[in-house]
């Protein structure tokens, strides 16, 4: 009588001594596929259920200032800041125009702005450059002196650049609060890129030196382009936190023909009385700028976070 032959594993199949002793695999049946998927979308509708929350709680004071921004003051003393308008009061946007000088006051920020985002990113490149690619002695202790540097509060700063900027003759001069906050943005934009440019290619550097490129060819054709998306980022980052910034501006600018609009809307308010309405009204006003501004350059932002991050 034959005896059957007994069929051997293949070599290297699942369960075997040469595929390393691991069982076989469950199969994949379609009710584990339908309970991942659940899975899974239910964990995407907690992160949706969150993401909405957090942008509730983000919106509600922007809602509450518009909603103060068109109300009498009367109505607001009477209902107090959370009812909605009785009749709708545009008086308190005109009174915050006519009463601060809005347009100068918009002209004085943009200039003040705009001019600190460009030395700032120009002097964080130059700046990083030269401690990243330049490989300078001590590197990591400069860039830890420049982070340093950046988490100082401006309460500690302020007296002696007051004294420095009357010292040089600018005092209620806008060039002092310029040349203030380029150094300022540009200690944090310095610390950014050096560590971008500490990651930077030296084949790349000495390919680019054997083909008879000095420092600033290099800089320009090689290094920029590498760094564009995230110095527009800055750029963007420079303005915003510029245009906000309020206690320096405060200090620095003492006449209303140099000052900006936080300090503008500072000057509605005095120690005894304020206008409410006219206020938020000045509070909406004034954001309307920098909204726009962050709007144009929304896709730009997004551009340099996306290619910073990939590399």
């Amino acid at each position: 009588m034959a005896t059957p032959i007994e069929t051997l594993p293949a070599a290297g199949a699942p369960g075997t001594a040469l595929d390393g002793g691991r069982p076989p695999r469950a199969p994949r049946t379609r009710a584990t596929d339908v309970d991942r998927r659940h899975r899974r979308g239910a964990s995407r509708w907690f992160v949706l259920a969150g993401a909405v929350l957090v942008a509730v709680i983000m919106l509600v004071p922007f809602a509450i200032m518009v909603l103060n921004a068109f109300k009498a003051p009367a109505d607001y003393s009477q209902n107090g800041p959370l009812s909605w308008p009785v009749s709708l009061y545009t008086d308190g946007l005109v009174n915050f125009w006519e009463r601060v000088n809005f347009p100068e006051k918009l002209v004085n920020s943009i200039w003040i702005s705009g001019t600190v985002a460009v030395f700032g990113v120009v002097l964080s490149l130059l700046s990083a450059y030269a401690l990243g690619v330049g490989r300078v002695r001590g590197r990591m202790w400069i860039v830890t002196l420049f982070l340093l540097a950046n988490m100082l509060p401006q309460e500690v700063l302020v007296y002696p650049l007051f004294q420095m900027a009357q010292e040089v003759g600018l005092s209620n001069n806008q060039w002092s609060v310029i040349i203030i906050f380029t150094v300022i943005q540009a200690a944090f934009g310095t610390y950014l890129l050096s560590s971008v440019l500490g990651t930077f290619p030296p084949a790349l550097l000495e390919a680019a030196s054997l083909d008879g490129a000095g420092r600033w060819r290099t800089l320009w054709s090689i290094v920029y382009p590498v760094v564009r998306p995230t110095l527009s980022v800055l750029v963007i980052f420079f303005f915003i936190w510029t245009w906000n910034e309020f206690f320096i501006p405060l200090v620095m600018l003492t006449t209303n023909a140099t000052q900006t609009i936080p300090v503008a809307l500072a000057s509605l308010q005095g120690d005894r009385m304020m206008d409410a309405p006219t206020t938020n009204a000045g509070a909406l006003v004034s954001m309307i700028p920098a909204i726009v501004f962050f709007l144009i350059f929304q896709r730009t932002l997004t551009r340099g976070i996306t290619a910073g991050a990939v590399k």
